[in-house]
């Protein structure tokens, strides 16, 4: 039994590490004010580009060079597009994850004569596994936690390297003020349009080692579509996690605690399209439960604000219906000021919900 959970949490990180990388793409384009919607893309040609240059030179890092260096042209490219050109930047988006879906199979078929794969033709080469001195000796932690793919470890350091770019660099704040308020970047002399490529440029970058982690760190081929939506499961994994490069890799392991129980279950469970579609389902899931979190902290942000207001004294009043359009609505007294000590308010009259108040807590 300890070896299932043993083996199962080291399948759980080796499954959430393209999501990581992939997750912290989107997090820097978010922080931007950008929704990186061309993630899936930028994935998908690493991928190919990644195996099909290593094998050529026989290097791996040239290879990875050559992979990064492809998703940051198609940065560029929808950079200019949208920036330049005028085009609609989520639509062009969409428009390269589909194009490059059928693109990637061409550009194998032209090198492989196959359109699946390139496995017995082209042999990628890849990153080594990576035994950690002293963790690899420690029981059960080191079996989790030793052995990976340097790309996996490269994932975790990465982590730091983007929180750290976002806040603790001048170039960090730069992105987050042109996401936050162009318009005072641009009144300071700052062309937010040249912050807005940076920061595409360096999310592509990262997102890239995820599509190169599958075809030259998981695998050492290329499979047809084999990133499989994760682009957009990492683009989720970042917007849920509130764009925040932790938040989006505590997601991103979790998104990837539901591949793993789907891998784990395919043998006992017929319908496997049902197991795919688990990590969809989470995500709608969760983006409603995050919504209405979100949503109430803010309201309790803008009511405390407002009491913040008062110097000595606050005076709340409470209306028990309102006339709006012509519609007549009942009223609710704030929830929250269940929440402010007793010892600190002095009810003049405690508010009775009316009838159609009480109906509709009912």
């Amino acid at each position: 039994m300890l070896n299932y959970i043993t083996n199962f949490i080291y399948s759980l990180i080796r499954i959430s590490t393209p999501l990581i990388f992939v997750a912290l793409c989107s997090t820097i384009s978010q922080q931007a004010g950008l929704l990186n919607m061309a993630a899936e893309a930028m994935m998908l040609t690493s991928s190919l580009a990644g195996v099909m240059f290593s094998a050529m030179f026989q290097n791996v890092w040239l290879g990875i060079l050559c992979g990064m260096a492809c998703s940051v042209l198609l940065a560029l490219f929808l950079c200019f597009a949208s920036f330049v050109m005028k085009v609609d930047l989520y639509l062009m988006s969409i428009s390269l994850n589909m194009s490059l879906v059928a693109g990637t199979v061409f550009v194998v078929y032209l090198a492989t004569g196959t359109k699946n794969t390139t496995a017995g033709v082209i042999q990628s080469l890849s990153l080594p596994n990576v035994n950690i001195p002293i963790i690899q000796d420690i029981p059960i932690i080191g079996a989790i936690f030793s052995g990976h793919n340097l790309f996996t470890y490269i994932a975790l350091v990465m982590v730091f390297v983007v929180w750290f770019l976002l806040f603790r660099t001048k170039l960090g704040l730069r992105i987050r003020a042109s996401g936050q308020n162009p318009r005072a970047v641009e009144s300071v002399g700052i062309n937010p349009r040249k912050i807005y490529t940076l920061a595409f440029v360096l999310a592509a970058a990262i997102g890239s080692l995820g599509g190169m982690y599958l075809s030259m760190g998981y695998n050492n081929f290329f499979i047809r579509n084999m990133t499989a939506n994760r682009g957009f499961v990492g683009m989720a994994a970042a917007t849920i996690g509130n764009g925040m490069p932790v938040g989006a890799t505590v997601m991103s392991f979790f998104f990837g605690l539901a591949y793993a129980i789907t891998n784990y279950l395919k043998p006992y469970i017929v319908d496997s399209y049902f197991l795919s579609a688990l990590p969809f389902l989470l995500i709608i899931v969760l983006y409603f439960i995050v919504s209405a979190y979100r949503s109430m902290e803010e309201e309790r942000r803008l009511c405390y604000v407002a009491m913040t207001r008062a110097r000595e004294k606050l005076t709340l009043t409470n209306a028990r219906q309102r006339t709006l359009y012509g519609r007549t609505t009942p009223c609710m007294p704030s929830r929250f000021l269940n929440e402010i000590p007793e010892e600190n308010m002095e009810w003049l009259s405690k508010p009775q919900p009316s009838s159609a108040w009480k109906a509709v807590r009912s």
